[in-house]
This record gives C-alpha cells, sequence and structure tokens, in this order.
C-alpha cells in the first residue's frame, strides 16, 4: 500500500490531510508531539483530535517524535522507504509573537526540521511528492507597500493596481521586507523545499497559504484568526481587536479546500513549485466584516476591544491569487464559502464545550 507521512498530523492541516489521504487509499504515518500545547498552552491541545484518527481512520499508525529529531525520523523513513508516496509537511511553530520571544526553537522548529525531513525523503523515498504547508508571511510586509484606501468596513487595494482584481500572486518579492522572525524561518524553509525540487530534481511544493481554517482548528489569541474569533463569540469571551481600525483583510481557506489542493499535486506531482493559496477574492473579510457575520450565526453580540497598536509587520491587506495553481490542476475549486466555515466552526466549539 501507498504510504503518507504527515507532520503535524493532528493539527488542522495535518489532520484534514490525513483524513482525505487515508479516503483516498494511503496508508497514514502520523508524525506529531503535540507542541501545539506547548506553544500556546493546555486549551490548544491537540490531543483530542489524535484520539479522533486512532478511532476513524483505518490503520493510522502515530508517531508521537519531535520533527527535529533526527534519529527518530531516521527511523521512521527506513521503516517505510520507497513505499512512501508523499510527505505532507503540515508541523511548524505559527505564532509571531512566539518566535520572537524563543527565535532558535522557531528556526529549529521551522527551517532546520524542514531540511531534515527532505534529506530523509531524498534518501529514502525520492520519488516521493514532498508538500510544504508554507505561509503568505514569506512575503514579509511587502503587502503593505499596496496602494490602498479605507473604506466603510475594510481596507481595500486601489482598482487600477495589478492585484486588485484576483490578489496577490507569486510574483510578489520576498525581498526589502520586514518578514517578523516566523516570516523568515518560514522563507528559509520555503527556499530550501524549492531548491529540493530543482537541484535534485524532486517532486517538492511550497504552498504559500494566508488564512486557514476549520473545525479542527484549536484557535488561540496569538494565532487562528477565524477560529478564535468564533470561539469568543460561542463563549462570550472578549475578543481583542488589534490595530487598523479593524478594517485588515485576510483571505481564509477551510483546511479541507487546501488538502484537495495537495492531493492534486501528489496526484500530479512537479518539481520544485510555488502557489499561494487562500480563499482569494471570493472568500475574505475583515476582522470587522468577519465579527459581523459570526454575530449573525451565533446570533448574538461579541464582547470586543479595540488595541490601537497593530502587530508588527501584520498585513493590512492579504488576498492570495490562486489562478496560477488553477492554471495546472484545472479539476480544482474552493468548497467552503465563509459562512460555511464560521457556522461549522460554532457548531464544534458547542460540541466541544458538552463534551
Amino acid at each position: 500500500m501507498d504510504v503518507a507521512v504527515v507532520t503535524g498530523s493532528t493539527g488542522l492541516v495535518g489532520s484534514a490531510s490525513a483524513r482525505l489521504l487515508a479516503r483516498n487509499g494511503f496508508q497514514v504515518v502520523g508524525i506529531d508531539n503535540d507542541m501545539r500545547a506547548v506553544f500556546f498552552g493546555q486549551e490548544a491541545s491537540t490531543a483530542w483530535n489524535l484520539r479522533e484518527l486512532e478511532s476513524t481512520i483505518p490503520g493510522y499508525r502515530h508517531h508521537a517524535v519531535d520533527v527535529r529529531d533526527r534519529d527518530a525520523l531516521d527511523r521512521i523513513f527506513a521503516a517505510y522507504g520507497s513505499d512512501i508516496r508523499c510527505v505532507v509537511h503540515a508541523a511548524g511553530q505559527p505564532s509571531h509573537d512566539w518566535a520572537a520571544q524563543e527565535p532558535e526553537t522557531d528556526f529549529d522548529i521551522n527551517a532546520r526540521a524542514t531540511l531534515l525531513l527532505l534529506e530523509r525523503t531524498r534518501r529514502h523515498c525520492p520519488r516521493a511528492a514532498f508538500v510544504f504547508t508554507s505561509t503568505s508571511k514569506v512575503y514579509g510586509d511587502g503587502p503593505n507597500e499596496l496602494p490602498v484606501h479605507e473604506e466603510e468596513t475594510r481596507w481595500e487595494v486601489d482598482p487600477s493596481h495589478r492585484f486588485a482584481a484576483h490578489g496577490i500572486d507569486e510574483s510578489m518579492s520576498v525581498d526589502h521586507t520586514k518578514h517578523s522572525l516566523l516570516g523568515a524561518s518560514k522563507l528559509a524553509a520555503d527556499v530550501f523545499v524549492q531548491e529540493y525540487g530543482r537541484y535534485f530534481a524532486m517532486h517538492t511544493v511550497c504552498f504559500r497559504a494566508g488564512c486557514i481554517t476549520g473545525s479542527d482548528h484549536a484557535g488561540t489569541h496569538l494565532h487562528g484568526f477565524l477560529s478564535y474569533l468564533v470561539k469568543c463569540a460561542v463563549t462570550g469571551t472578549e475578543y481583542p481587536i488589534v490595530g487598523y481600525h479593524g478594517k485588515q483583510v485576510r483571505d481564509n481557506i477551510h483546511a479541507d479546500d487546501l488538502a484537495c489542493m495537495f492531493l492534486r499535486f501528489i496526484r500530479q506531482p512537479r518539481g520544485g513549485e510555488v502557489y499561494n493559496a487562500g480563499g482569494g477574492r471570493p472568500i475574505n473579510c475583515s476582522v470587522r466584516e468577519a465579527i459581523e457575520l459570526t454575530e449573525k450565526v451565533v446570533g448574538r453580540r461579541m464582547r470586543t476591544r479595540y488595541v490601537e497598536q497593530n502587530r508588527n509587520g501584520d498585513h493590512i491587506w492579504y488576498v492570495s491569487d490562486t489562478r496560477r495553481f488553477q492554471e495546472h490542476y484545472p479539476g480544482w475549486r474552493h468548497r467552503y464559502d465563509l459562512e460555511r466555515m464560521i457556522v461549522e466552526i460554532a457548531e464544534a466549539q458547542r460540541r466541544r464545550a458538552c463534551a
């Protein structure tokens, strides 16, 4: 049986990928040691998701291994060898603030661990597809140089700009910009993934995702915009609106839709590819607009407070142009719109509160 190795398998993207790959005939081998609980506390633990994976995916095999552990990775990859047909690398440290507190740890997890996984793939299963969950943060604060104007509920790009109609494409420069330490470590990993594709002719790809969400997201204040916002709405917790008058714009993509992008690449892999991945023009919102829609779904007003100082390097407006991926894989489409995402997250939060 074809084997799929999924790192970060109990997280949002990893678990969505694990379930989709299992449904498509792969034996899934998960690697995850619940570092999210270390980053953000026990409320962000994904232990509950591990129990669900083990109970719902036939033959799922889990390794509670740190992705920085070279020897443990060697043993896992050697055990499956050339049966490994794809590696989905969804593990990582995702918070700007946390990265600034522990830069060396952040780099080890995001950059060095990616190199370890690439090298194990090259040695044991060089024809496997290697899928890396990168981030729009590799562009740093370059998007903030776009000409924007303030509207009633959002910032918007000048309609004459080339990114206005479809969003930001892969031509945006990663140079001469403030990345945050998180953005820098993810960019280092991103470049390594591209280089292994080009230098060693491996099937590698970077998906530069905007905001990823879904019912399995253990959102916290430091990471998980839409999930945490809906969680606050359901629980009555005060939600902090940080900077830009709450009009900063994000596109959102459901983890299941992103996993479908991964699967299409795995089935028809290419070498050293880069794709922007997000909700694009059809699925984006400002923080204010997300609050308004969430209040409609939940049926009550949210408690909020405004923090004047925006996060360092935070994007004012970021919308992904996904046309390059759709040109290469024309059958892919979004299945989740924004309201469906919020409804699903709210229902999941209520179930967990009653469990």
